[in-house]
């Protein structure tokens, strides 16, 4: 009788439960050369990657996002990938509220699911906007959108508009190959193009501050995917100097490329990783 009533109640609450996620697309670093009319460019939005499956949200990680009914009320059973977001430089807002378990409507009212393309759609990028962009219309709900999507037609162009993106205060830009299938996984087909660099490392030790940190956390000891280990020293507020990243955390740091061993060059914390993806199979 315990064994029945253990497996109806998982049963029950399997919705909250974590699930293996979907492998997404990912992207590499844009570079020099690249034919830039082949590629559709979009916003790189500051918010949580999440995949809609037709029914629900959930996050890179695989956890069920607790969105009210109305945020999704209308959307598709296309499935859809995409970002929530609220505005520009208020990831910190959006991270908390994905991760909140319990329902808050009134917190949702500013957030919109920013879908930019459609994992299951068999057709080329091209194909897949046209008809990503026909099922957000059916939609009728303002809490779903796209991303707009453009076309440029030289180097010249494109950097004009990752200086308007950033003066903007956006993170940069995001290119896809207009004839490109949907491959999960990293991808020479979707490419990330930012002034500055980012990755993730995990926090391994504290390291203590000197002169006005005295007392307070200097430096932060972390360790790349890779197994590379380098500081972490600036960036920080001096509240996060006070209560540091955890042990075993992850960081998100922004760098400008690599010195000659290797290592990221004037690399900055930038934040907190709270959902951390799945590891890159690629990388």
């Amino acid at each position: 009788m315990r064994l029945l009533l253990a497996a109806l109640l998982c049963l029950l609450t399997w919705p909250a439960l974590a699930t293996p996620p979907p492998e997404p697309m990912l992207a590499t670093s844009y570079r020099e050369g690249v034919a830039v009319s082949s590629f559709l460019v979009s916003e790189k939005l500051d918010g949580v990657r999440a995949r809609w499956d037709g029914r629900a949200l959930w996050t890179r990680g695989g956890a069920r996002i607790a969105a009210p009914a109305t945020f999704t009320r209308g959307w598709p059973t296309d499935a859809m990938d995409g970002e929530v977001w609220i505005a520009r430089g208020r990831f910190d807002e959006v991270s908390a509220l994905v991760r909140r378990v319990n329902l808050d409507p009134q917190a949702w009212r500013s957030v919109r699911f920013m879908a930019f393309d459609l994992p299951a759609h068999p057709g080329t990028f091209d194909q897949r906007v046209a008809r990503l962009r026909a099922v957000v219309a059916a939609a009728g709900n303002v809490h779903l959108a796209m991303i707009p999507q453009q076309r440029f037609a030289s180097t010249a162009e494109l950097d004009a508009e990752l200086a308007r993106v950033v003066a903007a205060g956006g993170e940069g830009l995001m290119l896809h190959r207009r004839d490109a299938r949907y491959r999960p996984g990293r991808s020479d087909h979707l490419l990330k193009y930012k002034i500055h660099q980012d990755a993730e490392a995990q926090v391994v030790a504290h390291l203590p501050g000197k002169g006005k940190y005295e007392g307070m956390m200097g430096a932060v000891q972390v360790r790349t995917p890779e197994g590379r280990s380098f500081r972490l020293g600036s960036g920080f507020t001096d509240a996060q100097r006070a209560a540091p990243p955890p042990l075993g955390a992850w960081v998100t740091y922004r760098y400008s490329g690599l010195t000659s061993t290797g290592l990221p060059r004037f690399a900055r914390f930038v934040r907190v990783r709270e959902d951390m993806p799945p590891p890159d199979r690629a990388r």
